[in-house]
């Protein structure tokens, strides 16, 4: 089982280098927002929620109620109801040791693609421990990641604005490079709906929402047809 949670976490490597500099730039946005460099570590910590992180910021920046706050970011991570149960099915068959909060809180748009990927290809008995490692990985990079732009990020950017023009750039990058490596398992029909979806969608609405009208319409495409 050890064996198998540090194959999980080496595989997070590959997540790990999208997702730190686009947690340095959480970090570094958290500052400019004027919080503090420990609440910008620690919203990581309890939150670990990606693009929603940055809204989280300017909803807190910008005076938003709490309850409004908690409204959009729920709205934006409505997409991980459809993850779970795909993940679940991959999981059949595997002694399971770990409650399903457990399993569910480092589930990630990227760690989604790269299980989907590769959770097939491990042995039954290791798969939730691979799948751990995985997700431990990748929770650790996105916190270190936003320690380091929350601490040291600023005098980085002031030393080489190269870097902050292309920290942006890598997680989706990665997330494309991921997609391409998925696509075998998808029927072509079904991310050819979810991309038409999205992108007319992202004509009148804001990119959360886009995400989860491009995912309904491929879900709906896989039952219909």
């Amino acid at each position: 089982m050890k064996a198998a949670f540090f194959r999980g976490l080496a595989d997070s490597f590959s997540i790990a280098v999208g997702y730190i500099p686009v947690a340095i730039s959480f970090g570094l946005a958290a500052i400019y927002a004027g919080m503090p460099p420990f609440m910008a570590v620690l919203t990581s910590l309890l939150v670990y929620a990606g693009a929603s992180q940055f809204i989280l910021v300017s909803l807190i920046a910008g005076g938003t109620s709490a309850a409004g706050v908690v409204g959009i970011v729920l709205l934006m991570n409505l997409r991980h109801l459809f993850y779970g149960p795909a993940l679940l099915a991959k999981l059949e068959g595997a002694r399971r040791r770990l409650p399903a909060i457990a399993l569910a809180a480092g589930l990630t748009d990227e760690v989604f693609a790269a299980s989907v990927s590769k959770l097939g290809r491990q042995p039954a008995d290791q798969r939730e421990p691979w799948y751990a490692g995985l997700q431990l990985g990748a929770y650790l990079s996105w916190v270190g990641g936003t320690a380091l732009g929350a601490y040291f990020g600023h005098d980085w950017i002031q030393d080489a604005p190269v870097v902050s023009q292309t920290l942006g750039f890598v997680l989706p990058a990665l997330f494309f490079a991921l997609l391409l490596e998925i696509r075998k398992l998808v029927r072509k029909r079904v991310l050819a709906a979810a991309a038409i979806a999205a992108l007319l969608a992202l004509t009148a609405l804001p990119a959360y929402a886009a995400i989860v009208l491009g995912m309904l319409a491929g879900a709906f495409v896989a039952w219909r047809v």
